[in-house]
């Protein structure tokens, strides 16, 4: 084995306190993100799958390179944290299969508008990259009566500051951007 084949993980607080980012060095699932919040929802996702194996994790997201797991309250992080870093890089370095792969659909819709494409293209721009550093993800979901209803996933999923965060800055920021936003919802993912 080689340097560059070598795996290496390392584990980031995200503003939930339950949950944990775990970062690789290699690119464990790109252009889809794989979240699911109880091991009865697992589907086609082997590593999500082993992860749940664990007593302690109740949540498990998957995007890029990284990967955010939600444990439950009974648990201390400096007690589960080594274990987790280890099972990921051992299950990275062997090769297994994260997700099986899957028919990609891409769907167009013909008469997007033009304000959902800017709402689209701000966070795609703005939101998605901060989001993604804290170990989630965030999707337009819709846009209706100016109401845009968006998806959270990963550790924003159910984070108490993630109302602050849609609040505070994704609408302001839409809202200033694009008069037709009167108002941002999130659903978790």
């Amino acid at each position: 084995m080689t340097i560059d084949e070598l795996v290496t993980i390392y584990s980031e607080a995200t503003p939930n306190p339950e949950s944990m980012k775990f970062v690789s060095n290699k690119m464990i699932l790109a252009n889809d993100s794989v979240d699911f919040r109880s091991k009865d929802k697992v589907k086609d996702a082997p590593l999500a799958k082993a992860l749940f194996e664990f007593p302690y994790v109740k949540g498990v997201f998957i995007m890029n390179n990284f990967v955010s797991i939600t444990k439950s309250e009974d648990y201390q992080w400096f007690d589960v944290i080594p274990t987790l870093k280890k099972f990921i890089q051992e299950y990275l370095q062997e090769g297994k299969e994260v997700v099986l792969a899957k028919k990609v659909v891409e769907l167009t819709d013909e008469e997007e508008t033009e304000v959902v494409r800017k709402i689209k293209q701000l966070l795609d721009d703005h939101v998605k990259p901060a989001v993604e550093m804290d170990g989630g993800a965030i999707t337009f979901k819709s846009f209706e009566n100016g109401i845009v209803n968006v998806v959270m996933k990963g550790s924003c999923s159910g984070c108490p500051s993630s109302t602050m965060t849609l609040k505070a800055g994704i609408e302001n920021l839409l809202k200033r951007m694009v008069p037709e936003v009167e108002a941002v919802e999130a659903e978790a993912g």
